[in-house]
């Protein structure tokens, strides 16, 4: 995992880095509710939120090549959207047939799901820049303040924490296990077993992980009532937010939303 690289940059000295992490996390919301609700085929309003997401990006001193690589991560949930392209009515653009089965691309099922991609990976640029420019202790304090439910911010601060705990025992059982295996370095004497050997040797891995998890979380939970845990974690009074950053931030919500009623608008004279 690479969470030091999201630690690195976590400590740069931006203008956005150096706001209040509420307003960031209200904001980021902002963004993704906006590109929610905003209409199919709205491709000038997508053009002009990605203009934005990235100069955010350049002004925060980030990596672009990190945050856009970073992105990929909705390509896997897009597969499920697929279907998509074989619905519509129209001039047909493309036709395979597989076997008794037709499969025929429409202009408007094929803009629907190019529409739901793109609005999909402005929401998670949003959350990138996010995670990327406050740290966590911040996070969870934004999230307080915006009155997220305390149980919801307690499980997310300790599935950070210990987060780390696992990728090292995760580290420590690929070493054991490599301790434990034949390597030749010779390309004609083949080691480690067959494909499927492999697959019961990772999945009882697994399963030995999903154990310690368990045993872990039992002893830490214990470890923390015996010290007086009752399910909120004990931080400082955040300071007021100033006048200025309140001001900035409804100019910003109230920009997001006449962009959304703007798209619209194009949509129906469209």
């Amino acid at each position: 995992m690479h969470l030091h690289i999201i630690d690195h940059y976590q400590k740069l000295k931006s203008p956005i880095h150096q706001m209040d992490g509420r307003i960031k996390l209200v904001l980021s919301v902002a963004i993704i509710i906006s590109c929610a609700l905003l209409p199919i085929n709205s491709w000038p309003v997508y053009i002009f939120l990605a203009g934005i997401l990235i100069s955010l990006t350049i002004l925060s001193d980030l990596n672009l090549w990190y945050v856009l690589k970073r992105s990929l991560i909705v390509l896997p949930f897009l597969l499920t959207a697929v279907p998509l392209v074989f619905h519509g009515t129209g001039t047909e653009i493309f036709t395979l047939n597989v076997d008794k089965l037709t499969l025929i691309i429409y202009p408007d099922g094929l803009s629907h799901f190019a529409s739901l991609g793109i609005k999909s990976w402005l929401s998670v640029i949003a959350a990138i820049l996010l995670a990327s420019t406050t740290n966590f202790p911040e996070l969870l304090h934004a999230m307080r303040a915006v009155k997220v439910p305390r149980l919801l911010v307690a499980v997310i601060g300790l599935m950070w924490r210990y987060m780390f705990l696992m990728v090292e025992e995760v580290d420590r059982m690929t070493r054991a296990r490599l301790s434990r295996s034949g390597q030749s370095f010779s390309s004609s004497i083949r080691t480690g077993g067959s494909l499927l050997w492999r697959a019961h040797v990772t999945g009882g891995m697994a399963g030995s992980l999903f154990i310690r998890s368990l045993e872990r979380s039992e002893r830490v939970y214990s470890a923390m009532l015996s010290r007086g845990y009752d399910g909120e974690i004990r931080a400082l009074e955040e300071p007021p937010i100033s006048r200025r950053s309140v001001v900035g931030l409804v100019a910003s919500i109230g920009s997001l939303l006449l962009l959304v009623i703007f798209a619209y608008l194009l949509q129906g004279v469209g």
